[in-house]
């Protein structure tokens, strides 16, 4: 019953901070530019959700071959459809619950193909490693491309995490947020040392092996060519989306790569710190495209359209992926 209760505190939490990000977002459009952003939805090019659909699909497939390729080095090749059907399951949860969808990925795969979820959950961390890489590389991209926009915009970020009320650096805020790492870390040495004997204990430290295990097997991948190129077609697919996405409305159809590149930079944050990216994509992707010109009411409503479609292929793919789990399985036994 506790762990419910946190379960849910810690969903509501999440949604809060997205739905206080739309309202947020909102309050920044000016009362005289509400026009403007209603002619931006109202005049969208719709159409361009179905070329998205495609390419972010694909983005999946790739994504469910490349976590078969992590699994080989353990001695297991589960079949492609239920490594896609976990995929897609998995998105799905994460826009209910944050890294949800994480647990019901090993869960899925565990149950149909008989792969142990803890060993799961190393490949899990590899995987999410390679993206952390993924992702800065395509900070890196957004810097060489555009260094001004980025970089003050970066800068702005860190400012207003650090600064105190009269505009200067804090070291008291710096100071508490190392403090808090490092009591984090001291505490869980602690837990480990002191509480050996407790099967709570005893399990994470299996986990752990298990995440070891996964991310060791990157080191025995027999096909590390095709990993990398996998990693870089899921990200190039991201870039290619998001360029899509751009030419949907007036006023940001005129952007190109280059642009595409710092809002999937800065909207991938989105992703992280709410269910699914409401409210945080949109804001940070208008956000980005403000630096570049684009007025903030016309790139909150490109960011709005672009995640709208991302959360409409997640729950139309997702949900039929959930139907055809147990039927797939059913004919796979008969």
């Amino acid at each position: 019953m506790k762990k419910r209760l946190i379960s849910v505190l810690k969903y509501l939490l999440f949604i809060g901070i997205g739905v206080f990000l739309v309202w947020w977002s909102l309050h920044q459009i000016p009362n005289n530019k509400w026009g403007e952003f209603k002619n931006s939805l109202r005049t969208a090019k719709y159409a361009l959700i179905v070329p998205v659909l495609v390419i972010l699909s694909l983005s999946h497939i790739i994504r469910a071959l490349r976590w078969r390729i992590l699994m080989q080095p353990m001695g297991y090749t589960p079949s492609f459809p239920n490594t896609f059907f976990a995929v897609m399951i998995g998105y799905l949860a994460n826009l209910a619950v944050p890294r949800l969808g994480e647990v019901l990925k090993c869960t899925i795969l565990s149950k149909y193909e008989k792969v142990p979820a803890e060993k799961l959950v190393g490949t899990i961390v590899a995987e999410r490693a390679f993206d952390v890489i993924s992702l800065g590389i395509i900070f890196l991209l957004a810097f060489v491309f555009q260094f001004e926009v980025v970089g003050e915009y970066g800068m702005q970020l860190f400012k207003e995490l650090f600064q105190n009320k009269s505009g200067h650096f804090s070291i008291n805020k710096i100071l508490i947020a190392v403090g808090i790492l490092a009591a984090c870390f001291v505490a869980l040495k602690v837990w480990f040392y002191q509480f050996s004997h407790l099967r709570i204990v005893i399990l994470f430290k299996k986990i752990l092996r298990g995440i070891w295990e996964g991310l060791s097997s990157v080191n025995k991948l027999q096909q590390k060519s095709l990993f990398i190129f996998y990693s870089a077609a899921i990200w190039g697919l991201y870039i290619l989306g998001t360029w899509v996405g751009l030419s949907a409305t007036q006023g940001t159809a005129h952007l190109g790569i280059q642009e595409a590149i710092s809002a999937l930079a800065f909207a991938s944050i989105g992703m992280i710190i709410t269910p699914g990216g409401i409210g945080a994509y949109a804001f940070f992707m208008a956000k980005v495209l403000e630096k570049n010109d684009i007025p903030f009411e016309i790139g909150f409503a490109n960011g709005t359209l672009q995640w709208f479609a991302q959360f409409i292929i997640v729950l139309i793919i997702g949900t039929i992926c959930v139907v055809l789990l147990p039927i797939y399985n059913k004919s796979n036994k008969q």
